[in-house]
């Protein structure tokens, strides 16, 4: 169906009488059978026109995913219940027949609504969210388009990297997004709130990968713009980690101060700005990679369960939503320093089949450690390393690097494990792996359920060296989406991480 048409369905009655029934020579009848339709047709057109109008705001159209049909277990970006429908709507294969495609820039627009028959076309103009809206309509189309090409490789030409291969769900239609995001991707950034709990954040430590987002978004290079009519989302710059610094209370267990802190700003903003209002914050991201983040945003219920969440902690049994939130990777900084820390060994330098080095932190380590610390030569797991030991040299020795979750799901070692070519282990419970949008971990890594612990050297041994060498090359392959760098370059990291915030606003649709 064309966007600028509205369609309109008008039931097939059956007939309302038999010949059996009634005598067709009767008088009665003859009445009836002339009454009857002038006052049942109209009412079945009337009720037929409310059904099939797309002004009905409870029309709730089916999600749009660029995956249909092709992987298991896909995560179709748009499905969240809405608050309020009135103002966020879902996306289907029709988008809105409000806006037609080949008029999608254009300030009028024709209503055929039935005003409009009767007075004849009536011309209206266009808001610039109306505009932005119907420019994303279309872009939803081509990126469906894209994806029902099955190769491995995108066929689009691109002059710095072609998605290729199985790390990719769909490669032609993550390429084809990619593209599209860069084209037109606008980011606001508030500018209320003052350093350091606001537009700042540590660019060094477990925490670096939240710092330098931060750090990289307030340059206003990159997908930012200071208007924000022109902007797709809005970025709400608090960070949870300095939150935590300067309110929290050591020993307390006690967060209201940081949660009552993100109240309030977000009713400065809300005050301030229509946009919040506007969208009930289904067009807003944060980002956050402290374990607390989630908690954060449940002191605006609007924010949790409307709002864009890029999170470390991407816990589904704490609420995160994978069809509206989008998971962070976890990169440890130590010193700050992004340079030399990819690369390693070929496969066949690499004695150890699986490595793990951490304190108990967590029933996941806990058992981990319980079955296996010090105990196999094969499967190396300490709390920690000996004198002598380095653990960078440890996991560059390693097939398999051990990633069990600590107290929350995430875990840096991840990342580690990609930066060393080590294929890594993933033991959870509850944890969405970050990019699952695009990257099909399957490809790359193990996943090993808890319950599993003990087979690990079962699990580990019954993979073929064949089987591992993939495994390991597309290890690599996949490096370049983690990687940090100080000026982003495309498809790392900073750019894999705003392309998961474009893929959750494709996801809906903004009314004014």
């Amino acid at each position: 169906m064309r966007d600028d048409q509205i369609m309109r369905r008008y039931p097939n009655s059956k007939s309302l009488f038999s010949s059996s029934s009634l005598s067709l020579g009767s008088s009665p009848f003859l009445v009836l059978l002339v009454v009857l339709p002038l006052i049942v047709i109209p009412v079945f057109i009337f009720t037929s026109c409310l059904k099939t109008s797309s002004w009905s705001k409870y029309s709730m159209p089916s999600p749009l995913t660029w995956r249909v049909g092709f992987f298991d277990n896909s995560y179709t970006f748009a499905s969240f219940a809405q608050s309020e429908a009135s103002v966020v709507s879902y996306n289907n294969s029709t988008l809105n027949s409000l806006y037609p495609d080949d008029q999608a820039t254009s300030s009028l627009r024709e209503s055929n609504d039935e005003g409009a028959v009767a007075r004849g076309v009536v011309k209206i103009r266009h808001s610039k969210l109306e505009k932005m809206e119907a420019n994303l309509a279309k872009i939803r189309s081509s990126i469906r388009e894209a994806a029902r090409v099955r190769n491995l490789t995108s066929i689009y030409e691109d002059p710095d990297y072609v998605p290729k291969g199985p790390i990719y769900r769909n490669a032609n239609a993550f390429h084809r997004s990619y593209l599209e995001m860069e084209k037109l991707f606008k980011i606001y950034i508030y500018k209320e709130g003052d350093p350091p709990m606001f537009h700042d954040g540590p660019c060094k430590s477990i925490y670096s990968s939240e710092g330098r987002f931060i750090h990289e978004l307030e340059k206003g290079k990159s997908f930012t713009t200071t208007d924000p009519d022109e902007a797709l989302v809005y970025f709400l710059p608090f960070s949870v980690v300095m939150l935590v610094q300067y309110l929290y209370v050591p020993g307390s267990h006690e967060i209201d101060a940081i949660g009552n802190t993100v109240v309030d700003y977000i009713n400065v903003i809300a005050d301030k700005y229509p946009f919040w209002n506007r969208s009930l914050g289904a067009d807003h991201f944060i980002l956050s990679c402290h374990d607390w983040g989630p908690r954060t945003s449940s002191y605006v219920p609007h924010l949790f369960n409307n709002s864009i969440r890029v999170l470390c902690n991407a816990n589904t049994s704490e609420g995160f939503n994978p069809k509206k939130d989008a998971s962070f990777p976890e990169i440890h900084l130590r010193t700050g320093e992004i340079t030399g820390l990819v690369g390693g060994p070929s496969p066949s330098r690499r004695s150890i089949l699986a490595f793990f080095a951490g304190r108990l932190h967590g029933h996941i380590r806990r058992l981990l450690l319980e079955q296996w610390k010090d105990k196999d030569q094969d499967v190396q797991v300490h709390d920690q390393l000996r004198n002598g030991m380095s653990y960078d040299s440890m996991l560059k020795n390693s097939r398999f690097c051990l990633c069990p979750s600590g107290y929350e799901v995430a875990s840096p070692r991840i990342v580690e494990a990609i930066y060393a070519e080590c294929v890594p282990v993933l033991i959870s419970d509850g944890y969405v792996p970050p990019f699952s949008d695009v990257l099909n971990w399957k490809a790359f890594s193990i996943q090993v359920q808890v319950k599993d612990i003990p087979k690990i050297k079962d699990i580990l041994m019954g993979i073929s060296q064949r089987q591992y060498l993939r495994m390991q090359r597309r290890v690599k392959q996949v490096q370049r989406h983690f990687v940090v760098n100080g000026i982003p370059k495309r498809f790392d990291v900073f750019h894999m991480t705003i392309h998961s915030i474009w893929l959750r606003r494709l996801n809906i649709r903004i009314h004014d």
